[in-house]
């Protein structure tokens, strides 16, 4: 076979080292943030992308009515003509009105947010029982569709159902990516720092996006830069299904199920998780609503603004943006317990950013409050998107869609509002008094993360089955057990559980007889599959304590009659491969 140059290797080796180095978990791991953080920046940059091209090209189609409005005169005393004194009147341009654009343009942007938002509690559910990979895949796909129509459609008909279907996408690629995060990577600070990875590449699709497309746009025409995202939704779909094949062999092999996940209503009605998704939504307020207004109140304002500085407003908040992520990684691996109070202050930075926003008199000057809302938005959503998994881990079952479309509804519900009355609002209280409006909100909801303080102050239920499992307890244990008709005790503590010294005492002999003699004494209740069978009365007892008659013993049997015959508890979190350890390690110690 044909050797590959600078490898040294043929075909089939490179594609056994492929198979081998898949089936290593650490290496699944980190494939799998790379699939979700592409399908993020796809789906980002598809969202962002439309906007310096999607106007223009309806205008080039002739989508709108128009009609010119004359110029008129107006009363110009900034600047008379050489060789003249005072003022004069000047006439201005013609300009044409296309009727309806505007808000036909915000419904095609809030378009996507719209059915994403209708979509999520269903996506989250189909996640929740056929898995991660299969719904991912499903999402890639329509997102492939979609992206593709856009490049093809010729009408905003076509346009507005391509940007509807990318919605159906999202909801489905969105909420699957970060709950296949969750799920493959369950220590808090891995999670942090993989979602803080993942929200670095939506930030990056988000601002990049724009500048990415008005360049293909005008050097290479609409349908460049839909194509190139399409066939990077392609390439994405494929490494996915490659990757997750050797998984689901092995969980088919093992004949793995998965956990049954908990409806999402179930989860809304939950404070913490309530609170958590309410911040979400006051964070991403600021970007929805200043995005679709920011550009004319530029056009409005500066005097010497330029056209290249307002299509790339929102591109130098990036590297704040990606600063935020890494220093609330950091911090969270530090403080884990205070999450909370770093996501507040995220959310009244944004809000502080927003009131210094309409005060900026130049682009440059503007760069620093939009520097502080993404900084923001990166505190909350890095601390936030962890805690809602972790919620998950330790007050329900283990299993993440339902969680994340939550998450996802957050977005998609401030994304889905934004464009749509974000204009009215500044026609009637002005860009101003918008920023001062998200100023308070924001400052207003801060307070309430305070009811989020206590969630990291237990342990998730896995450390503590380690250490009931691989620690004995320090204290003093006095087992009984029947051998040949006389009750054996065994004193024995953690440190000499291997080496059990049996002690006759004759007071507890007596006391033991009385208990297996009666007519609905324990010991009948115990079956032959018991796992602890060979000791069918286990007490843990004081060892000081002094049992003084046989009144004690018929009251132990009655308290043991009445603890058999009650329903068990059910215990959040359990996992069931613990309980077959523990047999399982019971019955080697029986043989």
């Amino acid at each position: 076979m044909t050797v590959i140059p600078v490898i040294n290797m043929d075909v089939a080796q490179v594609w056994r080292r492929v198979n081998d180095k898949l089936e290593q978990p650490a290496s699944q791991r980190k494939i799998v943030l790379v699939i979700v953080c592409v399908a993020l920046l796809l789906d980002n940059m598809l969202y962002m992308v439309i906007v310096p091209i999607i106007p223009d090209y309806l205008r080039y189609i002739g989508a709108w009515h128009t009609h010119t409005e004359k110029g008129g005169l107006v009363w110009d005393n900034s600047s008379a003509p050489p060789g003249s004194n005072g003022s004069f009147w000047r006439r201005t341009k013609d300009r044409i009105v296309y009727e309806g654009e505007d808000s036909a343009v915000g419904m095609l942007f809030a378009s996507k947010a719209i059915v994403q938002l209708f979509i999520n509690p269903f996506s989250g559910a189909v996640i929740d029982k056929i898995g991660y990979d299969t719904p991912m895949m499903i999402g890639l796909t329509i997102m492939f569709i979609s992206t593709a129509m856009f490049a093809c459609g010729q009408s905003y008909s076509v346009l507005f159902f391509a940007r509807s279907l990318q919605g159906v996408g999202s909801a489905f690629a969105d909420t699957g990516g970060l709950a296949m995060i969750a799920d493959r990577f369950t220590e808090d600070e891995a999670r942090s720092k993989a979602i803080g990875i993942a929200q670095a590449f939506i930030s990056f699709g988000s601002l990049v996006a724009p500048p990415f497309g008005a360049l293909l746009y005008e050097f290479a025409g609409k349908e460049v830069p839909f194509i190139v995202l399409s066939m990077v939704s392609l390439i994405d779909g494929f490494v996915l299904l490659f990757v997750m094949r050797p998984v689901k062999v092995a969980m088919k092999e093992q004949g793995i199920e998965r956990p049954k996940g908990t409806p999402i209503y179930k989860l809304f009605i939950d404070k913490y998780i309530f609170v958590t998704a309410g911040c979400l939504v006051m964070a991403n307020v600021s970007l929805a609503f200043l995005e679709p207004t920011i550009t004319l109140w530029m056009e409005n304002t500066m005097d010497d603004v330029d056209e290249w500085q307002m299509g790339m407003i929102w591109l130098p908040a990036f590297f704040p943006h990606v600063f935020g992520v890494y220093t609330t990684v950091k911090l969270c691996k530090k403080y884990p317990k205070l999450q909370w109070m770093i996501a507040g202050t995220g959310l009244a930075l944004e809000g502080i950013s927003s009131f210094f926003v309409p005060f900026a008199t130049n682009f440059w000057l503007l760069m620093i409050p939009l520097s502080g809302i993404c900084f923001g938005i990166a505190q909350v959503d890095t601390s936030l998107l962890p805690m809602l998994g972790y919620l998950v881990d330790t007050r329900y079952t283990a299993v993440y869609g339902s969680i994340y479309a939550i998450a996802d509804i957050s977005y998609s519900l401030a994304y889905a509002i934004g464009p749509i009355i974000a204009g009215g609002i500044v026609d009637t209280i002005g860009f101003t008094g918008l920023n001062m409006l998200i100023a308070i909100t924001n400052l207003a909801y801060a307070p309430a993360l305070f009811m989020l303080r206590h969630v990291y102050d237990y342990d998730t239920f896995e450390n503590e089955e380690n250490i009931v499992l691989d620690e004995m307890p320090a204290a003093q244990y006095k087992t009984f057990v029947m051998n040949n008709g006389n009750a054996v005790s065994l004193n024995t503590t953690a440190a000499d559980s291997g080496n059990l010294e049996p002690e006759l005492f004759q007071p507890q002999q007596e006391q033991q007889q009385q208990l297996f003699q009666g007519d609905t004494g324990s010991n009948q209740q115990v079956r032959d599959t018991n796992p602890f069978r060979q000791a069918p009365v286990m007490g843990v007892t004081n060892p000081t304590a002094k049992i003084s008659n046989g009144n004690s013993g018929q009251g132990q049997q009655a308290r043991n009659q009445q603890a058999a015959q009650r329903k068990p508890k059910k215990v959040r979190g359990y996992r069931s491969s613990d309980m077959e350890r523990m047999i399982n390690s019971s019955d080697e110690d029986q043989d």
